[in-house]
């Protein structure tokens, strides 16, 4: 009996305790509940720093990998596009502008809110990049460009306040060129503060840069009329407005910002596992810069160029020459590089190029067809708006691919330079001719058809399939 009553005292004491603990149970639930949720939704200042960026500059870099579904599938390797388009400015370019800004602020070059001016020759991507940062830091900006490039690149540079000067394409070797024009704006800049009846030529207004390419110069407006001039360096001229010629191929500052940002960034973004970079070169800096770095890091992987009509560049990895055929045709459409293509492409040896040589291992020469047909093609299969650059690079990295017979995974890297909506005027006609309106179409389509540019459907499934 006495073991009867303390089973029925055991349930009884059993369900009091269930009884009494549900509701603490249940409270304690709730307010660990309302907890988190106080937790997630922070009041402003108590947002965390470093999700904080600091203005617009903040935003350059640290770009995310982005996996071509149609190609990757279709090759069986893994081809990644860094996404240099999400960029501020749009660009790659971003991350040379600033690092170059950042490097001459660094060596006491240039001083912001003081009146100077940044100048620069470029095809457009860089210039918008400068503008963006000049605009940004607080300087002014004169970028003087080709009168071929896409009417889009004019409109957004006049937009972030720079000043336009449009030339006719000219030889490096021309004065006319936009590079020497860019050089000597900045020289006849810093020429505005001489005195009238001083002797010019006996007036030193460049200050030293330690490269015979980037120009820096001061306003003399501390000019003495015997043609003598204050000390350049002392802290009431670093108050005065100052020129600033970038010379975006020739600076150093280019090579670094991919082979201290670009490089790294791909390294840690694919953990290491990279199998080979791809990239076109303009001025050289990101296939030297980024393609060094991933070298460092594993010898074995192999990095490509991938070089449009008109470029001297795939000759000159192949061949130890750079000289395109078409120079010898008479019947280029441009001075520099002839193509469709934007942004890439050279005819001479730089700084930049000379670092990238040694690193280059293949180069594949792209055809303004095959770029405008992966442009389109992209479009339709992946709803990638990109530019003729990043065509360019994808292309390249199909054909590596079919030449080295991967398709077991391998993971291949390139450069998205910019999406199309710098290229509009250009190459919009391919949007148009997916939908295969021939009245829009025809509306459309006329820089390529001047050109003589055919559009292909199917000469990217070819190489897919080839």
């Amino acid at each position: 009996m006495a073991g009867f009553h303390q089973v029925a005292y055991g349930i009884l004491i059993g369900v009091a305790l269930t009884l009494t603990s549900s509701p603490l149970v249940t409270y304690l639930v709730c307010a660990q509940s309302k907890k988190q949720s106080r937790k997630a939704i922070l009041p402003p200042h108590s947002l965390k720093s470093d999700q904080i960026l600091d203005g617009v500059t903040g935003l350059i870099g640290n770009t995310p990998l982005v996996r071509i579904n149609s190609l990757s599938n279709a090759l069986g390797v893994e081809i990644l596009g860094k996404a240099e388009f999400l960029n501020p400015g749009g660009s790659v370019k971003d991350r040379v502008a600033l690092r170059m800004v950042e490097d001459a602020e660094r060596q006491g070059l240039l001083h912001p809110h003081t009146g100077s001016r940044i100048f620069e020759g470029t095809v457009g991507s860089t210039g918008i990049s400068l503008a963006t940062i000049a605009r940004a830091r607080g300087y002014d900006a004169t970028i003087i460009m080709p009168d071929d490039v896409a009417e889009d690149k004019v409109k957004a540079l006049e937009c972030l306040g720079a000043e336009v000067k449009r030339v006719r394409p000219a030889s490096i070797v021309d004065k006319k060129q936009v590079g020497n024009m860019a050089r000597q704006a900045a020289i006849d800049f810093g020429c505005k503060g001489i005195p009238e009846n001083s002797e010019k030529q006996h007036v030193t207004h460049e200050i030293q840069t330690g490269t015979p390419s980037m120009v820096v110069t001061a306003t003399l407006l501390h000019a003495h009329p015997t043609g003598t001039v204050d000390d350049l360096q002392n802290e009431e001229s670093t108050t005065k407005p100052r020129g600033f010629f970038a010379d975006q191929f020739e600076n150093r500052s280019n090579f670094y910002a991919h082979y201290e940002g670009t490089g790294p960034e791909i390294w840690r973004q694919t953990n290491g596992k990279v199998d080979a970079f791809v990239s076109g070169a303009g001025t050289g800096g990101t296939i030297a810069g980024a393609g060094q770095y991933i070298k460092s890091m594993n010898k074995n992987v192999v990095v490509a160029l991938a070089d449009p009509e008109g470029s001297g560049l795939f000759n000159k990895v192949k061949y130890g020459v750079i000289y395109d055929h078409k120079e010898a045709e008479g019947t280029k459409r441009r001075h520099q590089v002839d193509t469709v293509v934007e942004g890439i492409g050279l005819n001479r040896m730089t700084n930049n190029i000379d670092l990238a040589l040694p690193i280059i291992d293949d180069a594949f020469r792209v055809t303004d067809v095959e770029a405008v047909a992966m442009s389109r093609y992209l479009v339709q299969n992946d709803g990638l708006f990109l530019g003729s650059s990043s065509a360019c690079n994808l292309v390249a990295c199909v054909k590596l691919v079919r030449k080295l017979g991967w398709k077991g995974g391998q993971t291949i890297v390139t450069i998205l330079c910019d999406s199309g909506n710098r290229h509009y005027s250009k190459v919009c006609e391919l949007l148009f001719c997916i939908m295969k309106v021939s009245e829009v179409y025809s509306r459309n389509d006329g820089y390529l058809r001047n050109s003589n540019i055919a559009i292909d459907h199917a000469i990217i499934e070819k190489l897919l399939n080839s």
